[in-house]
């Protein structure tokens, strides 16, 4: 096996950390609802620290990374990561719970930040012969494949263990970022040749579409982020469907059909056109936010959150694909357009819960012969399908690559 196999592998578990970190607290919402007292504003309020929190971590990584080298921001992250899952747990246990889920999410949201402006362009940099063409996809399918596996273990032990011990569950994930800790002190990485400066910066923002490139990993990342935090809660409240039953049609089907998505575009490599395909992809994801918010039949509304799985599966890492194909960009592209999707995976959400919070307040959940719970998700949704619509618009104006033009 070449050597650089190992270090693949290794960045693929990295994102099966990162989707640890993003994907496990959303399946206590509920719990943390009825346990602690949080308001959807406050739930909505860890998705934003966190992603807030990466994208503070994504802007100063973007400067400092080369410098200190990959290899040391790779173990730093993924120590940082263990730390921040072990809090999750914990913290809550012996402090105010709000502040202390504040705490740990901000904790482990370095680590994920890191790993994602880092493991990004380590794959860039792998040999040819080590990859294959769709490496940059397919590195983002084990993100997916590792957020099926968080919600479909989690969700079982939950169902047979109940919330009395929900602590030890993210501390024993915890255990995935310290053995890839390990692993990434014996891999090889070749270290960037390249060291970011202002002058890099400076050519990037030279480029008008890397302007309309930030606007789409935007876009990307809130089209998938919306369904992906919010489909347990909309499946148990917003549907009544039960818990487990709705964790695992609702987030680990969304998680299960990404997957596929990513690991299929992954194999498929450069043989796709990716703008024509992101065009078809986004236009889908709109079609699947109109089904699941007005759809009347439950299981029809989950399978559109499932389905949503797919569609988004290739916008975020086709947005890199594309944007590096255009711009041959470094450390610097991707950190810019990671802080640009994680500001998307952000706001989405966010926006998503501030608008709940407005309907379940409006008093117009009756007139529409709903629950006002029900009513606040499906109104919170609704309004983040403007996401996808951007996407859509905005890869109309995305110039064809010269790879794209060999396609056609």
């Amino acid at each position: 096996m070449h050597p650089f196999r190992k270090t693949l592998h290794a960045c693929y578990r990295g994102y099966v950390t990162q989707a640890i970190i993003v994907n496990l607290a959303p399946l206590f919402f509920v719990f943390f609802r009825e346990e602690y007292g949080l308001t959807f504003s406050e739930i909505a309020g860890l998705t934003a620290v966190n992603f807030f929190s990466q994208i503070l971590v994504d802007l100063f990584a973007t400067l400092f990374v080369d410098k200190l080298g990959y290899r040391p921001s790779l173990l730093a992250a993924h120590a940082v990561s263990f730390a921040g899952l072990v809090s999750l747990g914990l913290l809550p246990q012996f402090f105010p719970p709000y502040p202390a889920l504040i705490a740990a999410t901000v904790l482990y949201a370095v680590g994920s930040g890191l790993i994602e402006v880092i493991v990004s362009p380590v794959v860039d940099n792998v040999p040819a012969e080590a990859k294959s063409g769709g490496a940059m996809i397919l590195l983002h399918a084990f993100y997916s494949w590792g957020q099926m596996l968080v919600v479909l273990l989690t969700t079982l032990v939950i169902r047979f263990f109940g919330y009395g011990h929900w602590y030890w569950i993210p501390i024993v994930w915890a255990g995935v970022p310290l053995l890839n800790f390990f692993s990434f002190l014996r891999v090889p990485i070749r270290e960037p040749e390249n060291k970011t400066d202002f002058g890099e910066m400076k050519r990037l923002f030279s480029h008008k579409v890397f302007y309309l490139a930030i606007l789409m990993m935007i876009a990307a990342g809130s089209s998938e982020m919306v369904i992906s935090q919010w489909a347990s809660m909309f499946a148990e409240a917003g549907l009544g469907v039960d818990k487990t039953l709705g964790d695992v049609l609702g987030p680990c089907l969304f998680a299960f059909f990404m997957a596929i998505g990513r690991t299929w575009f992954g194999m498929r490599g450069e043989r796709i056109d990716m703008r024509k395909c992101l065009l078809l992809l986004s236009l889908g994801t709109f079609v699947c936010y109109l089904t699941a918010v007005f759809v009347p039949v439950p299981f029809l509304s989950l399978a559109a959150v499932a389905l949503t799985g797919f569609t988004v599966s290739a916008m975020w890492p086709g947005m890199l694909d594309l944007s590096s194909a255009r711009l041959a960009g470094g450390t610097a592209m991707f950190g810019i357009l990671a802080v640009a999707g994680d500001v998307g995976c952000s706001a989405g959400p966010a926006l998503a819960g501030r608008i709940s919070d407005l309907a379940l307040s409006s008093g117009l959940a009756e007139r529409f012969g709903m629950s006002a719970d029900q009513f606040g998700l499906k109104a919170g949704i609704l309004c983040a399908a403007v996401f996808p619509a951007v996407m859509f618009f905005g890869m109309l104006l995305f110039p064809k690559t010269a790879r794209d033009k060999a396609q056609s």
